[in-house]
């Protein structure tokens, strides 16, 4: 049907008109997502779809939601762009209510131990039964099965596991965990997403979902392939941790303080970028041991720490900054966001009061914005169970059976 004059054009998408819905631009834009709530890499998926345009609804838990949702936005970044509802899973009605919601959406994501979802009546068969569409997404720690699949765990766990932790940190010191990036994030959440977005590809051609089965110590260990690689070549990994060229082993590609105590950092790998370094810093004519010398490395980094602290920062990014030499300072969180380049490409942006990462990649024809600020659990469930076609009379009921808040 044709909109009259002036009135907007209401699109179908999922069942679901496209004024009952938050609508997002990005190459997701019209994927209707179901995110079980959960902690770390699950709710980075989320984020992930979300920031690609993906209409993502967070499954709360009823006991979390608060008597009076805040006047201000949560300030947890990776819970932008979605609604939430909050629904009780230990009731009947409550699941039923998600399994309506599963029968139009078109991606599901949980990270619950193995068997917890099929113990709540929300498994993978279940909910294929209903939709046989869905890309049903889930997220482990160990995985669906193997001995430890039922092991609690965190990220620096499964990247120990992986092989991914004992190569990090400095020679003769423990393994140095790098945040939560390699597990969570990086093997977890976002290989997740990748397997997500694979598995929608598919089902354009074969009109079926599946399973998507994500676990962090898999995807640290997807990580590591360039280092096995390496590995093999007899180029990493010989003479122990923090001896390679990437492990801070070597002189030119580590960080160094300054003289006003902050840091910088050097990635002069090629002979020709380090050339350049050996000219910035007065040293080119010196005799020195050859750049790939191991046995020179100590003396060469020695000499290096003794360089860096005679100026501040500010001064060596004067010097080296913009150059081959592959250099770069040492921001933090506070300070990267007012550089120069990172302001120019906008990959920080401040919304709704939160400063945060913009999201990426970037896309030249269906170009992402920023979504809904975090929301506070159970902040949408009237509205997400409208945009499901959940009438009135329906949603007062579940409120008096106590399955929703």
């Amino acid at each position: 049907m044709l909109a009259a004059p002036g009135e907007p054009v209401s699109v179908k998408l999922n069942g679901r008109a496209d004024g009952e819905k938050s609508m997002s631009k990005g190459p997701l834009a019209g994927i209707t997502v179901l995110e079980v709530a959960g902690i770390g890499p699950g709710p980075f998926c989320g984020m992930m779809l979300s920031d690609m345009g993906a209409d993502v609804v967070r499954i709360d838990r009823a006991g979390s939601v608060q008597e009076q949702v805040p006047s201000e936005p949560s300030v947890d970044v990776i819970a932008r762009g979605r609604r939430s509802v909050g629904v009780d899973l230990k009731r009947p009605e409550g699941v039923e209510a998600v399994l309506k919601m599963v029968e139009q959406a078109d991606v599901l994501i949980e990270g619950f131990r193995p068997g917890v979802m099929e113990r709540l009546g929300l498994g993978p068969d279940v909910c294929l039964a209903r939709n046989p569409k869905l890309v049903f997404g889930r997220m482990t720690g160990w995985g669906q099965e193997g001995p430890m699949a039922q092991a609690a765990g965190h990220d620096i766990n499964y990247i120990a596991l992986a092989g991914a932790l004992e190569p990090i940190g400095r020679m003769g010191q423990n393994p140095v965990p790098p945040l939560n990036l390699v597990g969570d994030f990086g093997g977890g959440g976002m290989v997740l997403a990748f397997g997500i977005a694979s598995a929608l590809v598919e089902r354009a051609r074969s009109g079926k979902g599946q399973v998507v089965d994500a676990a962090m110590v898999d995807g640290a260990s997807t990580l590591m392939a360039f280092f096995h690689g390496m590995k093999a070549m007899g180029a990493h990994g010989t003479g122990g941790r923090g001896t390679n060229i990437l492990d801070t082993g070597a002189h030119f590609y580590d960080t160094y303080e300054t003289s006003d105590g902050k840091y910088i950092s050097l990635g002069s790998i090629e002979p020709q970028f380090y050339a350049e370094l050996l000219e910035k810093l007065g040293l080119k004519d010196d005799d020195l041991p050859q750049q790939m010398d191991k046995s020179g490395w100590p003396l060469l980094k020695a000499r290096f720490e003794t360089l860096f602290r005679t100026q501040t920062r500010d001064q060596w990014c004067a010097l080296m900054e913009g150059t081959d030499i592959c250099f770069a300072p040492v921001l933090s969180m506070e300070e990267a966001p007012n550089h120069p380049h990172i302001k120019h490409r906008k990959t920080y942006v401040e919304s709704h009061g939160l400063v945060q990462p913009a999201p990426s990649p970037r896309f030249s024809r269906t170009p992402t914005e920023l979504g809904r600020p975090p929301a506070h659990a159970g902040q949408h469930t009237d509205d997400v169970l409208a945009s499901f076609g959940f009438s009135g009379a329906e949603i007062a009921k579940l409120k008096d059976e106590k399955a929703i808040a």
